[in-house]
C-alpha cells in the first residue's frame, strides 16, 4: 500500500497512479497579462519634514499627577499628625506654696440675671406673672429670697412644684428650662421678711 496514495476504497482523481505526473496548465497561455497600477498616494498626503519629530506620548502624565496629588496628601496627613502629638505635649502645672486662707469675700456678681443668682440672695420679677423676667437685687421689700437653687433638667411648672415641695416656707418658685438640660434650674423663693 503506498503512502502518498488514496485511502483504500478512493481511486486516483484523473487516472491511475500509473500516469506520469505533469504540470498544471497555465491559464494565461496565449493571453496578455494585464498590467497593474502602482497605488500613489495623494498629493496632500506628504512626507514629514526632516525636522519634524513623533510627540512623545502623554501615557504617564494621569499617573504623574496622581502620585503628586497623593504625595503632598500623605505628607499633609503626617506633617499634622506630628503637630497634634508633639505640639500638644502638657506644660507641667506651676508648683504653688502652701499659704494661709483667704478672707471670706463676698463672689462679684457678673449679672444680675437670675441664671447667676445663688441661695440667700434676693430677685424681683421685673416682668408679668405669665413671661417672669427675674433681676438679682438687694434684699428688700417687695423681693424674694432664694431658698433653695436646684440645677439640672426640669420640665416646667410641675417639676418646679414638686421639686421645691420638699423646701420649708417656700411660697413661690421659678424655673429656667431651656433645650440645653445642663443649664436649666429651679429656684425656691419665699417674700423676703427682713430677720
Amino acid at each position: 500500500m503506498s503512502q502518498n496514495g488514496p485511502y483504500p476504497g478512493q481511486s486516483w482523481p484523473g487516472g491511475s497512479p500509473e500516469q506520469p505526473y505533469s504540470e498544471p496548465s497555465d491559464p494565461w497561455h496565449g493571453h496578455e497579462i494585464p498590467q497593474q497600477q502602482a497605488f500613489a498616494p495623494p498629493a496632500e498626503w506628504k512626507k514629514p519634514d526632516a525636522g519634524w519629530q513623533k510627540q512623545p506620548a502623554r501615557r504617564g502624565f494621569a499617573m504623574g499627577a496622581t502620585v503628586a496629588a497623593l504625595s503632598v496628601l500623605i505628607g499633609g496627613g503626617v506633617a499634622t499628625t506630628a503637630w497634634f502629638v508633639l505640639g500638644d505635649e502638657k506644660e507641667p502645672a506651676p508648683t504653688v506654696a502652701a499659704t494661709t486662707a483667704a478672707p471670706r469675700v463676698p463672689r462679684p456678681q457678673t449679672s444680675a440675671d437670675a441664671r447667676f443668682a445663688a441661695k440667700g440672695q434676693c430677685v424681683r420679677n421685673e416682668g408679668t406673672n405669665s413671661e417672669p423676667k427675674l433681676r438679682i437685687v438687694v434684699c428688700t421689700g417687695n423681693t424674694y429670697e432664694i431658698l433653695k437653687r436646684i440645677d439640672g433638667k426640669t420640665t416646667g411648672e410641675r417639676d418646679a412644684v414638686r421639686k421645691c415641695g420638699t423646701v420649708p416656707k417656700y411660697t413661690k418658685w421659678y424655673y429656667y428650662d431651656t433645650e440645653y438640660d445642663d443649664v436649666d434650674f429651679v429656684l425656691c423663693l419665699r417674700e423676703y421678711a427682713p430677720v
